[in-house]
């Protein structure tokens, strides 16, 4: 996959407009002149007919569909180390929308420290972190959330004096700004769309309850609730069913899912049941020891050798 970027030299765009056609034909050479700023994935040499909507450059297909030009997250050649420790070695994968990819691998492959460095806890010491088009390397957590990327932790990070209900108007009240209003009382605001975050997720019967008495399996919803707040393109999901039982876990993915195809977003998960794994994912990627060992469709990665080699015990 090649990344290039577009000119801005003799086709400088207006500010003003929210979509502006490009109807000259751009060759490579030309593209790789004159950065523009925002980098494009191109499977031709040639790109036509494009358009610029918001952030997101778009091709006409001959049908008159269109085909998003990026993915949603792009890691190339990751790195990070601690000490002389590699953690994370040249690391390179990527997501599309609608799809949800696994990252598996046992105890110390590197998975949680990939899920830091694309989320902006950690820094990689070298390598690029590609969301929705931008690189990220570096950027604050926040600020990797106002790109539209939501997180949910193997442990829950829920307020348990707070009622479920709560909990999702915090979340509400950060994306919109509001944490610091004065105007009204914070609990008069986002009731209805937190109300609506949580049917979503099944649990708008408990909006009233706080967070410290429920059952694990709908702290899980609750944390999911929160992590759909910010409208995400990009989901985060650590280990998400850790501590449920094999119905709730299958339940939770089920949902998960449903709002992957009804959102048209990417989940990127990290799991250690391969039940889940294997029902679940599209495609999956295997860490082992701070390296990619394999990647593919779940029926490639069970035939895979290398794959059988890590889970037959030979690593300790």
């Amino acid at each position: 996959m090649e990344y290039v970027n577009l000119p801005q030299r003799s086709q400088r765009l207006n500010s003003e407009s929210k979509k502006t056609k490009i109807h000259k034909i751009f060759s490579v050479d030309s593209l790789r002149s004159e950065p523009f700023g925002r980098e494009l994935r191109v499977e031709r040499l040639r790109v036509e007919d494009c358009e610029l909507s918001g952030e997101i450059f778009e091709r006409k297909s001959p049908q008159g569909r269109d085909e998003l030009m990026a993915p949603i997250l792009a890691v190339q050649k990751l790195y990070k180390s601690f000490g002389g420790v590699e953690a994370v070695k040249n690391v390179s994968f990527e997501l599309e929308k609608g799809q949800l990819l696994a990252m598996i691998g046992p105890n110390g492959a590197g998975k949680s420290t990939c899920f830091n460095l694309i989320n902006g806890q950690l820094r990689p010491d070298h390598g690029r972190i590609i969301i929705m088009g931008a690189e990220i390397n570096g950027s604050k957590p926040r600020d990797v959330w106002k790109l539209g990327v939501g997180r949910t932790f193997q442990i829950t990070a829920t307020l348990p004096s707070m009622t479920v209900l709560e909990n999702v108007q915090m979340a509400l009240l950060s994306y919109h700004g509001r944490t610091h209003s004065l105007l009204r009382k914070v609990g008069q605001l986002y009731v209805d769309e937190s109300r609506e975050l949580l049917e979503q997720v099944g649990i708008g019967d408990q909006a009233d309850r706080a967070c410290g008495v429920l059952a694990y399996g709908d702290l899980k919803r609750v944390e999911l609730a929160v992590a759909l707040a910010n409208k995400p393109r990009l989901l985060l999901m650590d280990e998400p069913t850790a501590g449920m039982g094999p119905a709730e876990r299958q339940t939770l993915m089920e949902l998960t899912r449903h709002i992957v195809r009804t959102r048209d977003i990417g989940v990127l998960f990290t799991e250690h049941d391969m039940d889940v794994v294997f029902n679940h994912a599209d495609r999956i990627i295997v860490l082992s020891r701070g390296e990619l060992m394999a990647e593919g469709t779940p029926a490639d990665v069970q035939t895979n050798a290398k794959v059988k080699e890590i889970y037959l015990g030979n690593e300790e």
